[in-house]
């Protein structure tokens, strides 16, 4: 047997030795063991490719969170100032509809105790239930965008609400199954580029499909060193283009948001512009050939 590895393509060339009926195939009691059955697609000359694309899209999904907070005497009162503070913004973004954006919201209190000095001058808590001064309530909002449009819109409305804290913007890919089905694709198209190629450049003839692995295991299989044995593949990706510019990338449409009670109203805020980062998609596939003598 012959294995050509060059990071890209994996020749490999059945001896008889390592033939087996496809019915007796059955992996090797121990990884490295001198004679093991060889896969069914070895039994003549093959060639397995590997297939390897890479793409850029614009991000479709952010997340931030956003936290109002309220002191008072008694928990309740505490709770009912957070929430009071929250309410108009809470009210505004729910309207824009939980397929564009959606919204968790959190609440939770915190005892603030008496304080003295020790010994050493440190400020203490005197953490005990009769010594409660006063309770700090924590409204947390986390913001989910699914739609980019509104992402800009919404991101100032929650600034203009004047928060007591505003967690910066998390962007992140979640391709649609077309995009899925177009790279897989592509994956494919590449494994079959990268064998002709490697069989001409040999001098020798491409012959029909006998696997096509999307998960690309079949390509990492080393069977000179016990089948099966995988290792990961350190070639470099093809940068594919073609898909066309998803919603997301489009600019956001004009959009005001209206949040009810609005705090200090006076005081304008800065309008924040935020452009969706790139983000990469990379798939793989493996296509096993025949070789024609």
């Amino acid at each position: 047997m012959a294995m050509l590895r060059n990071g890209l393509i994996v020749l490999l060339l059945a001896a008889p030795v390592l033939a087996a009926p496809v019915l007796a195939q059955v992996p090797p009691a121990e990884i490295g063991q001198r004679n093991v059955p060889a896969p069914w697609w070895m039994q003549q000359p093959v060639i397995a490719s590997t297939g390897m694309v890479r793409t850029e899209l614009p991000a479709n999904r952010a997340t931030f969170s956003v936290r109002y907070k309220a002191i008072d005497k008694s928990a309740e009162r505490a709770l009912a100032a957070a929430g009071e503070k929250v309410r108009g913004i809470d009210a505004a973004l729910r309207k824009i509809g939980a397929d564009r954006l959606r919204l968790t919201t959190n609440f939770s209190t915190q005892p603030l105790y008496e304080q003295y000095r020790d010994k050493d001058g440190n400020l203490v808590d005197n953490e005990r239930p009769d010594k409660v001064e006063r309770y700090a309530a924590t409204v947390t909002v986390a913001i989910e965008v699914r739609d980019l449009a509104v992402l800009e819109p919404a991101y100032n409305a929650v600034v203009a609400s004047l928060p007591d804290a505003l967690e910066s913007v998390d962007f992140s890919l979640q391709p649609d199954n077309v995009t899925k089905t177009w790279l897989q694709t592509e994956a494919v198209k590449d494994a079959a580029k990268r064998a002709r190629q490697a069989v001409e450049a040999a001098g020798g003839r491409l012959g029909p499909v006998k696997v096509i692995d999307p998960t690309g295991g079949v390509c990492n299989t080393e069977v000179l060193a016990g089948w099966p044995s995988y290792s990961g593949n350190s070639a470099s990706p093809t940068d594919v283009n073609g898909m066309m510019a998803r919603d997301s990338a489009a600019p956001a449409p004009a959009m005001e948001i209206m949040v009810a009670g609005a705090r200090n109203a006076a005081v304008s805020p800065p309008v924040v512009s935020l452009q969706p980062p790139l983000r990469a998609l990379n798939d793989s596939a493996c296509v096993v050939y025949g070789l024609l003598p």
